[in-house]
């Protein structure tokens, strides 16, 4: 009997869900962790799934800063992350600006599709954790769960979009997600 080698994966939003909202983040000094993101993904980690950043930077689209400066941004927030216990497999970033029409940006799913091809995970058994509505389509395009966190721009989406909002589950923020997730079969 063959082992069925997929893997299950996390995929989450960067700003607002794993760390605080601020305008076109692009300084170290500026990333604040959303409180108890490092513990939350220990916990994934530990449960078996593999964890990804998936997140849009228009910023360096519209010139606001450069590639560099985001990478900064990241290797920043992987030292954070690492000094807590916790672990990132890959971050997928969207440089373009919306109107460019790309095929990375949210809620296109591609980098889900990227990351399933490239680490053989089963998306059916995967989540999108973000707290915008592009978050939530880019899951479900791929045929992951999707889950809301209500930092950063979460609560206005809830009160923009109400009933029709495609969220497999609505969650106070980042830990209250993961638990979520932990206890779906």
């Amino acid at each position: 009997m063959k082992k069925d080698t997929h893997q299950r994966a996390v995929f989450l939003d960067r700003d607002g869900t794993i760390i605080e909202e601020k305008h076109y983040l692009h300084r170290e000094q500026d990333v604040t962790l959303v409180k108890g993101a490092a513990a939350a993904l220990k916990k994934l980690k530990r449960a078996g799934f593999l964890v990804f950043i998936v997140t849009n930077q228009a910023g360096i689209g519209r010139g606001y800063y450069t590639e560099g400066d985001m990478q900064r941004v990241h290797r920043f927030l992987l030292g954070l992350l690492s000094r807590d216990g916790a672990q990132v497999d890959g971050i997928y970033f969207c440089p373009h600006h919306p109107e460019d029409h790309c095929n990375c940006r949210k809620p296109s799913p591609k980098f889900l599709f990227d990351a399933a091809a490239q680490f053989h995970i089963r998306l059916v058994d995967s989540f999108m954790i973000g707290d915008r509505i592009s978050d939530l389509e880019a899951g479900r395009r791929a045929g992951a769960r999707s889950v809301l966190v209500r930092t950063g721009y979460g609560e206005t989406e809830i009160r923009e979009t109400g009933a029709s909002l495609p969220a497999d589950h609505i969650a106070k923020d980042l830990p209250a997600a993961v638990t979520w997730v932990l206890n779906q079969k």
